[in-house]
């Protein structure tokens, strides 16, 4: 069939482009897609900051209902609302471990622009575009997805929303719930307050943590963090960060996650904990980024854990968990978003590189 997707070509440029779109295998889901959040992983491949294969179809943060099903799929049907998530192989270490995240072949399956059997399901005048981005190249009003990183959702839940929630929202909230277990009456600091940093300080809430501290340079964002739970905010660019924490709390968090990517904030997300605490690192993918830490700050116990897609190793359930608490005002993850038609997609690229959108999501027209 013939679709519209997003099209990397050449490094730093994207365009919407009609392509052709395989019939679903077996194994896979074809998914028309409602709408797709734009990610900062989409843009460091288009820049090739990440290296992916060029041309590619990019997009990861799909949401849509299912058209059709390939024989042996039976986790969804057609109709079904659907969230496309990160792809995995299912038979490495960690996959049989139950650790999807941590896949010993995540970059291939999610970076290498083709199905595990090297064929590509896009391809324009007969000549192959790089497809199965993240298995499902969502930035295109029809997707190809796996029975293995397709999500059923409630269907009274805003599916044009939802897309996020399967990778830079499920980062944020899951590093808190599920690989930094932020505990009730902790204290927690992110630094960084973007749409991965603002869905944890939601997550450290819901945790009950004691003090939620928001770290970041720019005023709007600060108070966002402060309307969505953080108990106390810090201006990067005009406090002392590691100062004002230790007269927080008893001599530092127990709980610290950096968002930024940024060498100097992600060293100072490991100094501001106190003894026995735990720094979570999710950005910071440049290939010769180096962060300079003293051993014997962290001989008190300390440690610095790297974490991928928030360990929502069973993202079907951590997905739907967030979906319920946003239907309850719990997790209200919308607070985040911006929307744009899919012929606005450089004006959504733009207002994320800038910041002026905090999560943007393209909305395809239904």
């Amino acid at each position: 069939m013939k679709i519209e997707s997003a099209i990397c070509r050449h490094t730093g440029k994207l365009a919407i482009e009609t392509v052709d779109l395989e019939e679903p295998r077996e194994n896979e889901i074809l998914v028309r897609t409602i709408a797709t959040g734009i990610c900062h992983t989409d843009i460091s491949v288009m820049n090739q900051v990440l290296p992916a294969p060029l041309p590619i179809a990019l997009g990861h943060e799909g949401a849509g209902i299912v058209e059709k099903i390939g024989a042996k799929v039976t986790n969804v049907a057609v109709g079904d609302h659907v969230v496309m998530t990160y792809d995995y192989c299912g038979t490495c270490p960690s996959c049989l471990a139950g650790k999807q995240t941590y896949c010993h072949n995540s970059f291939d399956y999610c970076f290498g622009g083709h199905r595990p059997d090297g064929s590509s399901p896009i391809s324009k005048d007969g000549e192959a575009v790089g497809g199965s981005f993240f298995g499902q190249s969502s930035l295109a009003t029809y997707s190809i997805c796996y029975d293995r990183n397709v999500v059923k959702v409630r269907k009274d839940a805003p599916l044009e929303l939802l897309g996020p929630l399967a990778c830079g929202i499920q980062t944020g909230a899951g590093a808190v719930l599920n690989a930094l277990k932020v505990e009730k009456g902790s204290d927690f600091a992110v630094f960084g307050a973007g749409a991965v940093g603002l869905s944890a300080i939601m997550a450290a809430k819901i945790a009950g943590a004691r003090r939620i501290i928001a770290v970041d340079v720019a005023p709007e964002r600060l108070a966002l963090a402060k309307e969505l739970g953080a108990t106390d905010i810090i201006n990067g660019a005009t406090d002392d960060i590691l100062e004002i924490i230790a007269s927080l709390t008893e001599g530092g968090v127990m709980f610290a996650l950096d968002t930024s990517g940024v060498p100097t904030v992600m060293q100072q997300a490991v100094m501001a904990l106190a003894p026995r605490g735990t720094c979570g690192w999710l950005a910071g993918v440049s290939p010769d980024l180096n962060i300079t830490v003293n051993p014997l700050f962290l001989l008190y116990g300390r440690s610095i854990r790297g974490i991928i897609e928030g360990d929502a190793h069973d993202a079907s359930a951590f997905i739907n968990k967030l979906i319920d608490w946003h239907m309850e005002g719990k997790f209200p993850f919308d607070k985040l978003i911006k929307t744009y038609p899919f012929s606005d997609l450089d004006t959504a690229i733009a207002d994320s590189k800038s910041g002026s959108a905090i999560k943007p999501i393209v909305v395809f027209d239904t």
